[in-house]
């Protein structure tokens, strides 16, 4: 089932996709809980309706994406309790360490090592875990549906729809520009994601989807676990 508390590009008028039923209007508090209320939920334009505390049970892991620039890091660091895990966290621990001349190009692959060192450690505690991820790499969600699985839990995504515009001037924002080959990247992967959600259909490995655009993200309070 889909639940949507805004717009869907594309179904406005249909009553349901590939025989899922779709609900609008149907009174779906955006403060609730995540789960229980469908495996798709679509929070974009629901600003006014906040705050929003998505919830989901202990032991789960929900993974972040969206366009880089468009506000996961922000979220989490907001919303989530000890912060979550942020490959950006790594980049900035290295930065402090290397010299202002070094291109981030050059120790690159160290901040890779030393993301995914810390979240395999997290995972292997058996603790709830929110995860930035870009979205071009299906296998880091596969790794993470793997663990959620091994540990007899979910995986869940929750997934920034912004536009272009929006997550180039948060790059700027930040002083970090993509490349235009690796934004196209970015775009299309989520684009991807969006037309799963936007049919009913969670991600593969994921247990649920949440969608939200740049206004409903920052009417986000809380990314809590619970149980």
């Amino acid at each position: 089932m889909v639940t949507t508390t805004g717009p869907i590009d594309g179904l406005d008028g249909l009553d349901g996709l590939d025989g899922v039923p779709t609900q609008r209007g149907a009174g779906v508090d955006p403060r609730i809980h995540a789960e229980g209320v469908g495996p798709v939920r679509d929070l974009r334009g629901s600003a006014a309706r906040g705050p929003h505390r998505l919830g989901w049970s202990a032991g789960d892991i929900v993974v972040v994406s969206g366009l880089p620039g468009g506000g996961k890091s922000t979220l989490i660091k907001r919303a989530t309790e000890g912060g979550g895990i942020d490959s950006q966290d790594a980049r900035e621990r290295w930065e402090r360490r290397m010299p202002a001349a070094l291109p981030y190009a050059a120790y690159r692959p160290l901040v890779r090592v030393a993301h995914y060192w810390g979240l395999w450690r997290k995972l292997s505690s058996g603790d709830s875990v929110v995860v930035h991820d870009c979205g071009t790499q299906s296998w880091v969600r596969g790794l993470l549906a793997a663990v959620a699985r091994r540990r007899g839990r979910s995986l869940h995504l929750l997934l920034l729809d912004t536009t272009a515009e929006e997550a180039l001037s948060g790059q700027a924002a930040r002083g970090r520009r993509v490349s235009a080959y690796a934004f196209a990247r970015h775009r299309g992967a989520v684009r991807r994601l969006l037309r799963e959600a936007e049919a009913g259909r969670p991600p593969a490995g994921c247990a649920s989807a949440t969608l939200l655009d740049r206004r409903s993200a920052a009417a986000v309070t809380s990314i809590a676990f619970h149980g």
